[in-house]
């Protein structure tokens, strides 16, 4: 009884996903996106600094780029629904090597804002996800239910500000859309699938997928990941990967650094990150009524008939004894 007891307790967390949780959500490290909002009046600051150095064969340049990347996510409204901003403001200096002479370029790479909506959550059927409290080995092996995803979507917006030297003929608004998944493969894999359409309006869109399998260490506060990324357009075109790890301080600190690089040569690339993320928990939890509860609400299941006051029984009348001492019915 101790041993079932225990893999619930391990299996609980997982349960109930798509509700606010007490630990924190972050989308560091790496550049998928996760399916699960940060959770209604919750604010949540991931940031981090930057160094990439790049080479390309065909323009003969080499250069550097130091800088900062920043996310801003807050959860409104409801559980499945949150706002965010992203933005990566950096510094490149170039190197013309048959030339010998150097250039360089300051603004904003990336700097956007949008919604996400989550539209479906298998882990709201708690009857398909009650764990098997007499097999360990059934709750944390993989399983092809497993495979089935939260999935979310995406639409935002794309902000050229000003002179921007890295877009210098892009629009001031351009748009974008993404699907995100995450399925939970065991208790310590997770895999997440961004598909995106990105700069919508503009002479180069530019469609990009991610792949990223995330995997918790014996110690669950440490975990590693590993991620490819494919982006398509007239503009560019490029496959990287990169690899990192994350550790958990506490349910609202997290500390990451990764770093990965590109298969090609036009440009190559080489970068790394390191960051943290922190989250402002606002969250207030809102109570309901045991009478107005649905069955399993609030962590039990409630018949309404049960509510219902009894009536109490109706006391018969006592019986007189008779002259004889006998009562007489």
């Amino acid at each position: 009884m101790k041993n079932k007891i225990v893999y619930f307790l391990f299996l609980l967390p997982f349960l109930g996903v798509s509700q606010y949780t007490d630990v924190i959500n972050s989308n560091r490290p790496g550049q998928s996106v996760s399916a699960y909002a940060v959770g209604k009046s919750v604010l949540q600051v991931e940031a981090g600094i930057n160094y990439e150095d790049k080479e390309h064969n065909r323009l003969l340049t080499e250069s550097n780029l130091v800088g900062a990347d920043i996310a801003l996510r807050y959860g409104l409204l409801f559980e499945e629904l949150e706002i965010y901003w992203e933005g990566t403001y950096m510094h490149e200096n170039i190197t013309y090597t048959n030339l010998g002479e150097r250039a360089a370029r300051t603004n904003f790479t990336r700097n956007r804002a949008g919604l996400k909506f989550l539209i479906f959550d298998p882990f709201k059927n708690s009857e398909r996800n009650k764990p098997n409290l007499l097999s360990w080995r059934a709750n944390n092996v993989f399983q092809f239910k497993n495979l089935l995803p939260a999935v979310s979507l995406y639409g935002g917006a794309n902000f050229n500000l000003g002179d921007n030297p890295f877009y210098p003929d892009a629009p001031t608004i351009s748009y974008r859309g993404m699907i995100a998944t995450q399925s939970r493969l065991s208790p310590k894999f997770v895999l997440i699938t961004n598909v995106a359409y990105d700069r919508i309006g503009t002479d180069y869109p530019e469609l990009s997928y991610i792949v990223s399998i995330t995997r918790a260490l014996k110690n669950p506060k440490w975990s590693v990941f590993i991620e490819n990324q494919g982006i398509k357009s007239d503009r560019y075109a490029d496959m990287s990967i990169r690899t990192g790890i994350a550790h958990l301080f506490n349910e609202r600190l997290q500390a990451d650094i990764d770093f990965g690089g590109s298969f090609k040569h036009t440009p190559s690339r080489f970068y790394a990150t390191m960051g943290a993320s922190y989250r402002f928990d606002f969250h207030t939890d809102k109570l309901i009524p045991i009478q107005d509860q649905k069955a399993g609400e609030n962590g039990g299941s409630i018949k309404k008939n049960s509510m219902k006051k009894k009536k109490p029984k109706k006391k018969g009348k006592k019986k007189k004894p008779s002259d004889d001492g006998v009562i007489d019915f």
